[in-house]
């Protein structure tokens, strides 16, 4: 393996993971540090906020049960280290495929922490201008992450399929 391949390809992501884990970790300490003694910190006024919760539920609050918090770090871990796996040992990913697993691998890494330590998720970013759930960085991550690996694998079956349609092409006719 060359060296552009090892930065590119292994390095590089692998240090996405550790960047996403820290931006959220960090976001989230300053969030209950200072935003949680106030109601709300208009960013651009009912348009976006940042507005200190907790969540106990799954991704953006859906299915909040706390008693349900053991299903979801069961669910979640097991999510994380199947991306783990397909990210450390499967060989075929392109560079944007092994980008979009490290960003939903340390998105999801970033929120197990929160529900491990504390029992629930901080979550912070209030977008009011559409109504949404306060979600966090780790979140993004997750769904930007998710996002780019659809759109990756979309790509990859396009040009399987462009392949495969020039490869018909070559073979020779079967009519007289």
């Amino acid at each position: 393996m060359n060296r552009a391949f090892l930065l590119r390809d292994k390095l590089f992501p692998t240090i996405l993971i550790g960047v996403a884990i820290l931006l959220d970790q960090l976001s989230k300490h300053l969030t209950v540090l200072y935003l949680k003694p106030i109601p709300t910190l208009p960013l651009i006024e009912n348009v976006l906020h940042l507005t200190y919760r907790t969540n106990t539920g799954a991704a953006f609050s859906i299915f909040s049960a706390p008693d349900q918090r053991w299903i979801y770090m069961t669910v979640s871990t097991l999510g994380i280290l199947a991306m783990l796996a397909v990210f450390c040992f499967y060989r075929q990913l392109t560079p944007l495929m092994r980008y979009s697993l490290a960003m939903i691998i340390g998105g999801g890494i970033g929120n197990m922490i929160d529900r491990l330590s504390l029992g629930y998720v901080v979550d912070m970013i209030d977008v009011r201008l559409i109504n949404f759930a306060v979600f966090n960085i780790a979140d993004s991550f997750v769904c930007v992450g998710t996002g780019l690996l659809l759109l990756a694998l979309l790509l990859d079956w396009r040009a399987e399929e462009k392949a495969k349609r020039a490869e018909k092409g070559k073979e020779p006719s079967s009519e007289v």
